[in-house]
C-alpha cells in the first residue's frame, strides 16, 4: 500500500509507507462499535448511541451527536487536506479537512464540551496523521464555533452532528495511518477553490459547506482569530 503525500505551491514532499496487508474492513467495523455522544439542538448531552447507530439512516433519519474538525495550517499558511481511505465505511476515498472524528462517551474526560473535544482531537491527531503527542496538546488547539449540519451521504451512512471547529496553525511531523487515511497535502489559500473544483473524487459534506461559507474567512484572520471566533452560536446548515 502507498501513502502519498503532496505539497501545493512549495517544494513537493513524498513518502512512500509499504505496509503489511491489514484487514481493514474489520478495524472499521470494530470501530462502529464506539459510542458517540448524543447531543439536543442546544448541544446539551442526552446520552449516547455507537458509531454505527449515528451514521446507519434509519427512515431517512439519524440521532444528532457531538464532532470536532481539526484544519490544520503549517507556518507558511498552508492547510493540511487528507484523502480519506478507501476501506473507510462512511465516505471513503472523499477529500476533506485535516482530521475529523469524534469525542467518545465512554472516555469520561472527551463528554467536557470544548475541553473534551480538545482532547479527542488530539488523540485523533495522533492515531491518523501520527503527529507526535508533544505536538497536538489541547493548549495548541483553537477553537472558533461549532457547526450544525446534517447529510444523508449514500443513503445507508450519513452525518448529523454538531461539530467542533477548531484551528491548529503550527508546523508538525505527520506519519498518516494508511488505516485512515490515503493521501495527505499541504495547499495554498490561492490554489484551494481550483482544486476542489478539479479533484476527481467527492468531498466529504462537512467540509463542502466549511469551504462554502466560513474557510475564506478563517483563512484570512489566521493570525488574529479572535476576529472570527463565535463561542455562542451553533452555525446551522
Amino acid at each position: 500500500m502507498k501513502l502519498i503525500f503532496k505539497s501545493l505551491g512549495t517544494l513537493p514532499l513524498r513518502r512512500f509507507l509499504s505496509t503489511v496487508p491489514k484487514p481493514l474492513n474489520l478495524v472499521q467495523e470494530a470501530a462502529l462499535e464506539e459510542c458517540c455522544i448524543l447531543v439536543d439542538q442546544h448541544d446539551e448531552e442526552c446520552g449516547f448511541a455507537s458509531k454505527r447507530d449515528c451514521h446507519r439512516l434509519l427512515n431517512g433519519n439519524l440521532p444528532l451527536h457531538r464532532a470536532f474538525s481539526v484544519f490544520l495550517f503549517n507556518t507558511k499558511d498552508e492547510l493540511l487536506l487528507q484523502q480519506r481511505s478507501s476501506t473507510k465505511i462512511t465516505f471513503p476515498d472523499h477529500y476533506t479537512n485535516s482530521c475529523c472524528s469524534h469525542p467518545l462517551y465512554k472516555i469520561e474526560h472527551e463528554r467536557k464540551d470544548i475541553e473534551g473535544a480538545k482532547a479527542a482531537a488530539c488523540r485523533r491527531l495522533v492515531f491518523e496523521l501520527g503527529i507526535p503527542t508533544s505536538q497536538c496538546q489541547p493548549k495548541d488547539l483553537q477553537y472558533i464555533t461549532r457547526i450544525r449540519y446534517m447529510s444523508k451521504g449514500d443513503g445507508t451512512w450519513g452525518e448529523h452532528e454538531i461539530d467542533y471547529i477548531f484551528i491548529l496553525h503550527k508546523d508538525v511531523s505527520l506519519d498518516p495511518n494508511p488505516d485512515e487515511v490515503s493521501t495527505v497535502l499541504y495547499i495554498r489559500k490561492s490554489k484551494i477553490n481550483k482544486f476542489l473544483k478539479n479533484l476527481n473524487h467527492p468531498i466529504t459534506p462537512w467540509f463542502k459547506l466549511i469551504a462554502q461559507h466560513e474557510l475564506t474567512n478563517w483563512w484570512d484572520n489566521l493570525r488574529s482569530l479572535e476576529k472570527v471566533m463565535n463561542h455562542k452560536k451553533i452555525i446551522s446548515y
